[in-house]
């Protein structure tokens, strides 16, 4: 069958159909990132208007606030040091899992799966108390990455899995013919053919710890919060700066955005890698 038979011709309905999805998917955008750049006033005034005198007042409040600046630090930090602690975690487990014959082998992998699908709500109330009165782990950026890895590592474990199974089995044994030892041919060999993975997997979980909301708003205070914490302060039953809210969204949207581009190629490759292997 040749290739043209099979090649289906866009109609003017596929191209509003993708249009009203484009639209959607924007919109949101769109409006944060307006609303950010106009004064109170245009905000309130009735209707949404798309000509206004663009203005950085809202930026300018935003990021001249030290406590803006700090929640930010705070979330860069809770994010990137949540991710590298996951991976390392999880490729070892996963990496464990696949190639280790052991007692449970199967349960422990249905398990790690299981234990993701649980909500973050359910886990706030004992996280807490346990936080706070065994660890006293709780108002500490350490308590909030540990609870962000905890979470995080049987998502990067079933991720992983399938990656690691690919790796031929003769690569691992030829190596250790030649006289490497296990970490050799871990760190040497295995992880570099699983970039692709570690690099999807390190994108969704720098997302969860850089987005998630209900336990760092429990497990932090004042000084330790993070930035979607801070952004729920700014309603309150005597005003909402909605477009301070809308500056802060755009900011706090900037990081894992730069993080997903500069990576796409190898989120791509992963996430077709893991749809093939199921």
């Amino acid at each position: 069958m040749s290739s043209s038979s099979t090649t289906r011709k866009a109609t003017p309905f596929s191209y509003a159909v993708v249009a009203a999805l484009a639209i959607i998917a924007l919109g949101p955008i769109f409006v944060m990132i307006s609303t950010s750049l106009k004064q109170k006033t245009d905000i309130f005034s009735d209707g949404f208007s798309f000509f206004f005198m663009p203005t950085l007042a809202n930026y300018s409040a935003v990021l001249s606030d030290g406590q803006n600046t700090r929640y930010l630090t705070n979330s860069l930090i809770v994010a990137c040091a949540s991710t590298v602690l996951t991976l390392i975690c999880g490729c070892m487990a996963a990496y464990a899992l696949v190639r280790f014959r052991f007692l449970g082998r199967g349960a422990v992998s249905v398990g790690t799966l299981l234990m993701r699908m649980v909500p973050p709500a359910v886990l706030t109330v004992p996280v807490f108390m346990i936080w706070t009165y065994e660890f006293s782990l709780s108002n500490s950026l350490l308590g909030v990455i540990l609870v962000y890895t905890a979470i995080n590592i049987p998502f990067v474990v079933w991720i992983l899995q399938s990656f690691i199974a690919q790796v031929p089995r003769p690569l691992e044994e030829a190596a250790r013919i030649d006289g490497a030892n296990f970490y050799q041919i871990f760190f040497l060999i295995v992880l570099p053919l699983i970039k692709p993975g570690l690099a999807a997997a390190a994108i969704f979980t720098f997302r969860i710890a850089w987005n998630e909301f209900i336990l760092a708003l429990v497990l932090t205070n004042r000084f330790t919060r993070t930035m979607p914490v801070k952004v729920s302060l700014f309603i309150n039953e005597h005003n909402i700066e909605w477009g301070q809210i809308m500056a802060i969204g755009t900011l706090i949207a900037i990081p894992p955005l730069i993080f997903t581009f500069m990576a796409s190629r190898q989120i791509i490759t992963g996430m077709t890698a893991g749809a093939v292997k199921g």
